[in-house]
Order: structure tokens, then C-alpha cells, then sequence
């Protein structure tokens, strides 16, 4: 769960594998379901998080917000195997969106998939981890809320593969304050479609019901 599922193309080059198995090659299976490797929505785990999230809320953040990020990426992706796209003016605003809408998708499969209908806490290596790193799980909590509060876009929890650290990150768009290398575990939607029908301008309160809504369990086997 804690480690990098990348490799360097030198290794499998050294190996001798073709293209097609390059593609392939170390995939996380957890992930075999990403939309965008197949290019379809994952479905919604829960319907409705009683207490915390309505029907209606998950449903527009799930079709129009997710559904509408992976749609933007496929689309774009196709676009640019053209070679007329190489000599558009528009090529930089095509690249960088792609990449935005491709953070937007994987962060988007994250938020959902980890998303538990009770409370509950990390244990384990994960709660060592995050006890060593903010003291208490309690002042982690505090810390992320912060974060969330501070960010117009993601505030993740993320694990660092070269110094082995845990770090909250606050985002203000899905290509921004990106740590590279970094995995998220937690991921936290502070735009205002993930909770204006149940919130409207009340960011605070649902970021504060938020934490207790984090299901450790899929952050632990990196699941989605």
C-alpha cells in the first residue's frame, strides 16, 4: 500500500519486453478498475452516507464532476495521437488540461471508493505511521481539517516513496501543488460541487463530517 507501483522503463527495456507488455508491465492491480484504464466510471459504493452526504449530492459529484473529468481526459487523449494536434496553437492548454482531468479522474475514484458510511480509525502500521509523523491521530485530524479549509480544490493525506513521510497537502486545482512521486490515501474534495446541495455555502461543516467518514480500511489495501 506504502509503496511505488512505478518502475523505470530502463528496467524493462533491459529486460527486453515489447511495447504492449511495457504498457502493462507493473500495473497495480487495485487499480484494474480506473476509468482511466477502462475508460467507464467506477461505480458509486455507497448511494447515500447518511448523516454526511444525500442521494443527490453523490449522484451530480459522481455523473456530472468524475464522469465529466474522465470524459474531458478521454477525449483529449484521443485529440492528442493526432498529429494535427502538434502543430495547434492550443497544444500547451491541451496538455496541461490533460493532466488536470487525468488528476481529476484518480483523485475523484479515490474520494469515493474511501469514502465509509460510520466512523472509524487506521490501525496497524498506518496508525504508527501517522502517529509518529503528527503526534496523535487526533492532531493529524485537525491538521487535514485545516488543510481542507485552506484548499479550494484536494486536501490529501499522501505518503512519500523517498523519504517514507506522511504529508497533508492542500490543493487549488487538480494539477496544483502536486508532490511528485507522492501516493494519496486520503483524498478530500473541497470544490463546492461535492457538497452545495447538501451544505450550500457550509464548507467548514461538511469538511469537519468528512474525517469522520474516511474509511480506513480502503486507505490500508489502496483499494478503489
Amino acid at each position: 500500500m506504502l509503496t511505488s507501483s512505478g518502475a523505470a522503463l530502463g528496467t524493462f527495456y533491459a529486460a527486453g519486453l515489447t511495447a504492449a507488455e511495457i504498457e502493462t508491465a507493473n500495473l497495480d492491480p487495485n487499480w484494474a478498475a480506473s476509468g482511466l484504464s477502462t475508460g467507464s466510471p467506477i461505480p458509486l459504493r455507497h448511494k447515500s452516507i447518511p448523516g454526511f452526504l444525500s442521494e443527490k449530492q453523490l449522484a451530480i459529484h459522481h455523473t456530472s464532476h468524475y464522469g465529466g473529468a474522465l470524459r474531458g481526459y478521454s477525449a483529449l487523449d484521443d485529440s492528442l495521437q493526432s498529429e494535427t494536434a502538434f502543430a495547434s496553437d492550443a497544444l500547451g492548454a491541451m496538455l496541461r488540461s490533460r493532466v488536470s482531468k487525468a488528476n481529476s479522474v484518480i483523485l475523484h475514484e479515490i474520494y469515493f471508493a474511501r469514502l465509509a458510511d460510520r466512523a472509524n480509525k487506521p490501525q496497524g502500521d498506518l496508525a504508527a505511521m501517522i502517529r509518529k509523523r503528527f503526534g496523535s491521530f487526533d492532531k493529524w485530524e485537525a491538521d487535514f481539517i485545516a488543510a481542507g479549509k485552506s484548499a479550494a480544490g484536494w486536501a490529501l493525506l499522501v505518503h512519500h516513496p523517498v523519504n517514507g513521510k506522511l504529508y497533508n497537502v492542500a490543493s487549488d486545482e487538480h494539477a496544483v501543488s502536486v508532490l511528485w512521486m507522492a501516493s494519496p490515501l486520503v483524498a478530500m474534495d473541497t470544490y463546492e460541487h461535492a457538497f452545495y446541495v447538501d451544505y450550500e455555502n457550509r464548507k467548514a461543516e461538511y469538511i469537519e463530517k468528512f474525517v469522520e467518514h474516511v474509511d480506513w480500511e480502503a486507505v490500508q489495501s489502496g483499494s478503489i
